[in-house]
């Protein structure tokens, strides 16, 4: 099956930056979300994006122009049904994601490929109980989309080949790097990477081996990250850090549980750059 036509599910941070990724590389792009306003959110972000680029003589206003052309819209989950290819970029919530998975199922083509942006929860759980569900998979971008090479695969245990081969395909015309993960394990490569560090860098500041400042100065000078683990984690938004120490709880392999301070940030509204400030202060 060519697959001409992708819908995203959510207008967010993650759901905006993949319709722009895929509606750059020529793809007709639906985004979908629970509001008009979100969408029209989502719109915006993605048009202040391309405006930039265009003022840095990084692209053309024609070349803009014709990316925006290329996303429509919609509220209604049954919109997405001409799509030959879904993107579900929703929150880290298990029952939600569940629910349009078994949506999804019932309308959109019966070869139409179904993919969940999920972060770290298993695939299987999220796509089980969605009619013909070798054609689902994990599709895990990273932020922010525009930058960021990588695409996680994760397979379910229904998952096919075709499937794989059909997502491989998609992020390779996003010119996108995409790596297979072999087996429905929480946080799949990256995170389970990823938070290990990322704890371990809070611990050190909670047992006040050092300050916030001085770990991300000794992480990106030590180790040449372009960003401290505390950086990293206000750019990617505190409040779902929980939502995936959580599912890397099922591990044995290391504490995985969600430490006191991030809990305390958030109950103070702060998540990061999104709202001004997390670990950091931002203008």
């Amino acid at each position: 099956m060519a697959i001409e036509t992708i819908a995203v599910l959510g207008a967010g941070q993650m759901g905006s930056g993949i319709a722009q990724i895929a509606a750059t590389n020529g793809y007709k792009v639906i985004m979908r979300d629970i509001k008009q306003e979100f969408c029209d959110k989502g719109l915006n972000t993605i048009k202040s994006g391309l405006d930039r680029q265009v003022a840095k003589g990084k692209t053309t206003q024609e070349a803009a122009d014709a990316i925006m052309a290329n996303i429509t819209t919609c509220v209604d989950l049954k919109d997405v049904a001409p799509a030959d290819f879904v993107i579900e970029a929703g929150p880290e919530i298990l029952s939600l994601k569940q629910d349009t998975f078994k949506q999804l199922g019932e309308i959109c083509k019966p070869d139409a490929i179904l993919c969940t942006n999920t972060s770290s929860m298993s695939i299987t759980k999220i796509t089980g109980e969605c009619k013909n569900p070798e054609r689902c998979i994990g599709m895990h971008f990273f932020s922010p989309v525009y930058a960021m090479k990588l695409v996680e695969m994760i397979k379910s245990e229904y998952t096919s080949e075709e499937t794989v081969a059909a997502v491989r395909e998609v992020s390779e015309k996003m010119k996108k790097v995409p790596v297979l993960c072999l087996t429905d394990t929480p946080g799949f490569i990256v995170n389970r990477c990823l938070f290990a560090f990322m704890l371990e860098a809070i611990h050190e500041y909670e047992q006040g081996v050092a300050t916030i400042d001085d770990i991300d100065t000794a992480i990106k000078l030590g180790l040449n990250h372009p960003m401290g683990p505390f950086e990293m984690m206000d750019l990617s938004g505190l409040d779902t850090f929980p939502h995936v120490t959580e599912t890397l709880e099922a591990l044995d392999v290391t504490p995985w549980s969600c430490p006191e301070s991030v809990k305390a940030k958030i109950a103070e509204g702060k998540f990061g750059r999104k709202s001004g400030e997390g670990w950091h202060k931002y203008n």
